[in-house]
């Protein structure tokens, strides 16, 4: 274990389910430091069978949860957001282990976890229902809002804590039991610390549990199992289209909510502050080595100002910090495992192969990639097509705005995207014109607020995320006609 990972041990090394036990698949999942391999934890893996009991356990607990008063549900909440926050420094250290996360991800990643559970702690009081009109004379129609059951969440590897939390709290807030599949590369910060804050905070047995399990042994079973009334997966797009065709299309259909990947666009117009959108996008490309769904892949810049910035970016991107990321000047630290890290360099010499002009190189180090920046990528280079999941951007020169524009929606995906300029109003009609879930103004692509809907369009998802959209999402219509006075039938 290494030293920065010192609350792991405050986490049974076993899987979660009513409490603490050992899983009963034949694999054990070793838990490594990305950046040096150091043994974080050793968990002996969910099975199938292991799933069967989650969801059973859940199925029955939730109905006596979600009998409690919205003041009882309220209170497990705001107690699991008290208690991240009591440990927010230790959590921290753990999820830089874990994940290699740099010290900025990691603070980030854990303020959006406890916004996220306060946020939810609301959502109780704020369900309500209709009551309408028929027209069959002494009926009376009520539409109830009731939550959906039990709900099953996939959570991936690059923001665990977040990106689980953002399922779970609400789900659990507003009535549901929840059994989640953390990533195998996070399984703590993933899934199992999640337990322990909600065990912590007075959450009864069986509502939540957590299952971490190899996706070649446990994966369909979790999406097809008849319980779940809902899945929540975030990851990749690949694999989101292959759970939404098994929910969809297995004997036991049930909805889904899918935030998928990206290939964010962050255009530059000419009128730009360009010591601003040069910083910006520094930021929004290198946080956690880029490996994020939310992560500008594409920088689109008018042509009057392409080659300053190309030239501004350059040279602040030479000054980005990289390597181990206990250190706080570094905003780069490792790619989460070989199969990513391959990736990542395989980009590098496509993008070499096609002809991109690199203006930003650097070594790789263990599984540490030094900021690689290439200008005069075309619509035809992988680099603008694929997502990258790595330390590594495009620039490309658009012609005028309309040309930026085409530039920015080129793409089979629609998640963030952020758009430049010093006339907010055209920035705006700019915005408006992006196909994608969330456009930003004069900021990064990275964004999320735990009041704030969060989604995309195209193939970077269904369905929408935090605040009054999540109450949507983990919950259900059920529509109830009383008739008050004898029904006149005509037999």
């Amino acid at each position: 274990m290494t030293e920065n990972a010192d609350f792991a041990s405050q986490i049974p090394q076993q899987i979660f389910i009513g409490g603490w036990r050992e899983g009963t698949s034949d694999r054990v999942l070793e838990d490594r430091n990305p950046f040096d391999d150091s043994l974080i934890a050793s968990i002996r893996q969910a099975s199938q069978a292991d799933v069967d009991e989650a969801y059973a356990l859940a199925e029955e607990a939730q109905k006596e949860w979600a009998a409690k008063t919205p003041a009882e549900r309220s209170a497990v909440l705001s107690r699991a957001a008290d208690y991240f926050e009591a440990n927010r420094e230790e959590m921290a250290r753990m999820l830089s282990a874990e994940s290699g996360s740099s010290v900025i991800k990691a603070g980030k990643e854990l303020g959006l976890a406890i916004a996220a559970t306060r946020e939810a702690a609301t959502f109780p009081t704020r369900v309500h229902g209709l009551i309408m009109p028929s027209n069959t004379p002494g009926k009376e129609n009520r539409v109830y809002r009731e939550p959906v059951g039990v709900v099953g969440v996939i959570s991936p590897w690059n923001f665990p804590l977040i990106l689980s939390q953002r399922s779970v709290a609400p789900a659990l807030a507003l009535g549901n039991a929840v059994v989640l599949k953390p990533a195998s590369d996070t399984p703590l910060s993933g899934g199992l610390l999640i337990a322990k804050v909600f065990e912590e905070a007075g959450l009864p047995a069986g509502v939540l549990s957590v299952v971490p399990g190899a996706g070649s042994e446990i994966g369909d079973h979790f999406v097809e199992h008849r319980t779940p009334s809902l899945i929540s997966f975030t990851g990749s797009t690949p694999v989101g289209q292959r759970v939404g065709a098994l929910a969809v299309g297995g004997a036991y259909m049930k909805r889904v909510a899918l935030e998928l990947g990206g290939n964010a666009p962050l255009v530059v117009l000419a009128d730009a502050d360009l010591e601003l959108a040069t910083s910006a996008a520094v930021l929004a490309k290198f946080l956690h080595q880029g490996q994020i769904c939310m992560s500008t892949n594409r920088i689109i810049v008018e042509a009057p100002i392409y080659d300053a910035f190309v030239e501004r970016f350059a040279e602040k991107v030479g000054k980005v910090g990289y390597g181990e990321t206990t250190n706080p000047a570094n905003l780069v630290g490792p790619i989460i495992n070989d199969d990513q890290l391959a990736s990542v360099t395989g980009k590098v010499e496509q993008a070499l192969t096609e002809g991109a002009r690199q203006v930003v190189a650097g070594p790789v180090e263990g599984r540490v990639v030094a900021p690689q920046v290439f200008a005069d990528v075309t619509p035809e280079m992988e680099l603008f097509r694929e997502e990258i999941f790595g330390p590594v951007v495009g620039i490309i020169r658009a012609e005028d705005e309309a040309d930026a524009l085409r530039l920015a929606n080129d793409t089979v995906f629609g998640l963030s995207s952020s758009v430049f300029t010093t006339d907010l109003e055209r920035g705006v009609r700019f915005a408006r014109g992006i196909k994608a879930g969330m456009t930003h103004i004069n900021d990064i692509t990275v964004n999320d607020e735990a009041h704030v809907m969060f989604g995309g369009e195209k193939n970077s998802g269904l369905g929408r995320f935090n605040g009054e959209w999540a109450i949507e999402e983990f919950t259900t219509d059920h529509w109830i006609g009383v008739m008050h006075e004898k029904l006149q039938l005509p037999f």
